[in-house]
């Protein structure tokens, strides 16, 4: 394979809503979604099929609303409504820097986007689109990483890549033990095992019964996720047990 070959065809790349902040409390900065657009259109010119799914937490999250009194099923289509909201706006940025993009919602929205169709979302990463995932799987208690295993299974992509604060995954917290230590890579017995924080427990379930890899880097490194798609030492990759 030649050194600056992407590893990947088709992959899905799983952005929380809170990645989209900056440096704000809430809602979307413009230049963070710009750099983080910049990287997803730089993704897509190496020959990358780039699917995303965007999580709402930077507007609403059910379970959080849920604790403040609303009931949990409404709070958690709120939080549907808030990742229409975040992949609407990284479409129209996306497609300010020339790059085509459909936002297919799992929820039906036929007058702000497309409705979910995995053969139709198929078609539009084979014609080099850009395919954003909104509104989770649809339905209550399940969270957007889940969501972001299922569309990724669907589609038949590669990998599934989730962008985080943090460069992989550690086997404590690093931003308070400075002597946490990275994992290189893991197989899913061991994130179980381990109970390590990478994703919730029925996303990562999903995947390893699906055999899909899964790749954790940090956002925050401006160019990582270009150089996700050629690195492998990059983040922290998890594997099935024969290919660990």
């Amino acid at each position: 394979m030649s050194k600056n070959k992407p590893s990947y065809k088709r992959v899905l790349l799983k952005l929380s809503g809170e990645a989209l902040m900056g440096g704000m409390d809430f809602g979307v900065e413009p230049v963070m979604m710009s750099r983080v657009a910049r990287e997803i259109a730089e993704v897509s010119d190496m020959g990358v099929e780039v699917a995303l799914v965007i999580g709402g937490g930077n507007i609403f999250r059910g379970e959080g609303l849920a604790k403040s009194g609303i009931d949990r099923v409404t709070g958690d289509h709120m939080g549907m409504l808030a990742t229409v909201m975040n992949s609407l706006a990284m479409s129209d940025t996306l497609e300010k820097l020339g790059k085509p993009c459909r936002v297919m919602s799992a929820v039906r929205i036929n007058r702000v986007c497309e409705e979910y169709v995995q053969r139709r979302a198929v078609r539009h990463l084979e014609k080099g689109r850009i395919v954003i995932f909104a509104a989770g799987t649809g339905n209550p208690f399940f969270t957007t990483d889940t969501a972001g295993c299922l569309r990724a299974i669907e589609i038949e992509a590669d990998v599934i890549i989730k962008a985080t604060k943090v460069n992989g995954v550690f086997d404590s917290d690093p931003v308070i033990n400075p002597d946490a230590k990275r994992f290189e890579s893991l197989t899913y017995s061991e994130v179980i095992e381990k109970n390590l924080n990478v994703m919730d427990m029925t996303a990562i379930v999903m995947c390893r019964d699906n055999n899909l890899p899964l790749r954790v880097f940090n956002l925050n490194d401006e160019g990582a996720l270009p150089a996700t798609m050629i690195d492998q030492t990059i983040g922290t990759s998890i594997v099935m047990e024969e290919s660990a």
